[in-house]
């Protein structure tokens, strides 16, 4: 395959170009689909292809073929370089690649299990066992479960990327994938929903770490206890303590979408949304000082995990806020011209067929120095919100609400009992600035993060510890 990039990237110099880029890029994937103890969907599905970047005379263009002899890879390069002349117009001054530090070598993340070893019926047993467990759940917490919704996914992407420039890498990366959507009733008291979704990168051994029959079951208990024993909460200003998870949405929607640099310039504005954030906002107050947000894709295990990005950057950890102020942004090269800086390895793509561009990966909220339950007592009256059942944020990632599933009522520094559905709406400015206190912990939750046109939805991780936010306006739920 080697061979065949090659010859793509000194086809386009030679055909005009000042800048190729070559992406062969294979996905193996296998899912299962259990839909109330139905098998809804088994599929096994290869996608593969090359994709080609080239710049021409200051234009930029994008191309793809899964067609990979040399006569249509041929034309398609040669359709691209006058792509890219036609389209210099579009940019004052054209588009330039900023310095970056461009690596070589093969990075490969190995699985202990492989996921040849384990065949679809012993997938399918382990989301039938699940299932029941459900069922069982409901019966013993006296509650329905009418909606069951539970998804097994593995696959393995393979990523060969040449350079114009020195670039060449080979990557090879594993995944494991849980979804769940479960639906519990009770007569009289409504409905709840719960969505969890687990990834990582490696073998069959992360599904088996999961232990999912058993995690299923303490949903279903946890829906049950919402449903039948928690309590309205009156809207009133209060302390918050946020879990991890909820911590991870707002660290993602509300930093990480705002700090992808492709926003800031205006390319994603009709796409996936603006950002309030401007040129100018580096170095300017984003927090309270204890507060500090980061994007690391180089995190074992984890489900955003690369070594380089699709430009052949070396991924490295990039902090979004440092210290309460705002300290960097995501950066592919191309926006890194724009701003003057160097990329800090941003740039992915989720197939062979789709640009690369801007994205996070594993966005979280660094550890602090707090027990739980230092965060706890140190609380008069306030909310814990453990998780979430719904969540909205505007285009400009200013305005955003959260609303609790799992969450308790906090007297005097001790939990007391279960709220129904708390409601936490605020600014973004207001929202991290009056966090006082970060926990030691560190959970993460999977995603898969959309943006692009065609969508690109690409595995992320999201977390953080528990924090801790004074004097918030808490509504309350239903």
């Amino acid at each position: 395959m080697e061979d065949i990039l090659e010859y793509v990237v000194q086809l386009a110099l030679k055909e005009g170009a000042t800048y190729a880029e070559a992406r062969y890029q294979a996905d193996r994937s296998e899912s299962i689909l259990l839909k109330n103890g139905l098998p809804e969907v088994t599929s096994f599905d290869t996608k593969r292809g090359i994709g080609i970047r080239i710049i021409a005379k200051g234009g930029l263009a994008f191309s793809a073929t899964n067609l990979l002899n040399k006569g249509t890879l041929s034309t398609m390069v040669k359709r691209a370089v006058r792509s890219a002349v036609a389209s210099r117009w579009l940019r004052k001054g054209g588009v330039r690649l900023s310095e970056a530090d461009i690596v070589s070598g093969r990075f490969e993340t190995k699985q202990r299990i492989g996921f040849g070893n384990v065949p679809m019926e012993l997938r399918a047993e382990l989301l039938k066992e699940a299932d029941d467990l459900a069922i069982e759940a409901g019966r013993m917490n006296r509650v329905s479960v009418p909606g069951r919704f539970l998804s097994l996914d593995t696959w393995e992407t393979e990523k060969t990327i040449i350079t114009s420039d020195g670039g060449h890498v080979t990557t090879s990366v594993p995944r494991v994938a849980f979804t769940a959507f479960i639906t519990a009733a009770v007569d009289g008291n409504g409905s709840e929903q719960r969505i969890i979704q687990l990834g990582e990168s490696g073998g069959w051994e992360c599904a088996e770490r999961w232990d999912l029959p058993l995690r299923i079951k303490e949903e279903v208990g946890t829906l049950a206890m919402v449903l039948q024993r928690s309590k309205h909460l009156p809207a009133e200003r209060m302390d918050v303590i946020l879990g991890p998870e909820v911590v991870g949405i707002v660290s993602h929607e509300s930093c990480g979408h705002p700090g992808e640099a492709d926003r800031l310039l205006g390319r994603e504005a009709a796409q996936a949304g603006d950002t309030f954030l401007t040129r100018s906002s580096l170095g300017s107050k984003a927090a309270s000082g204890v507060v500090n947000v980061v994007d690391d894709p180089t995190l074992p295990r984890s489900f955003g995990y690369y070594a380089c990005d699709d430009e052949c950057v070396k991924a490295r950890r990039r902090f979004l806020i440092k210290e309460g102020r705002f300290s960097e942004f995501l950066q592919d090269r191309e926006t890194a011209a724009d701003l003057d800086v160097r990329s800090n390895g941003s740039s992915r793509s989720v197939a062979y067929n789709r640009e690369p561009i801007v994205r996070m990966a594993n966005t979280f909220v660094q550890q602090g120095d707090h027990r739980f339950e230092e965060l706890v007592e140190g609380v008069k009256r306030g909310v814990y919100i453990k998780n979430y059942t719904e969540w909205n944020i505007d285009d400009r990632r200013y305005n955003q609400r959260y609303v609790g599933l799992e969450a308790y009522l906090i007297e005097s520094g001790q939990i007391r009992h279960a709220v129904r559905n708390p409601l936490l709406e605020v600014t973004t400015p207001a929202l991290w600035s009056s966090i006082d206190a970060v926990g030691k912990d560190l959970e993460f939750s999977a995603a898969y993060c959309g943006k692009g046109d065609p969508m690109q939805g690409i595995p992320v991780w999201a977390g953080g510890p528990h924090i801790r936010l004074r004097n918030m306006h808490v509504g309350g739920g239903a």
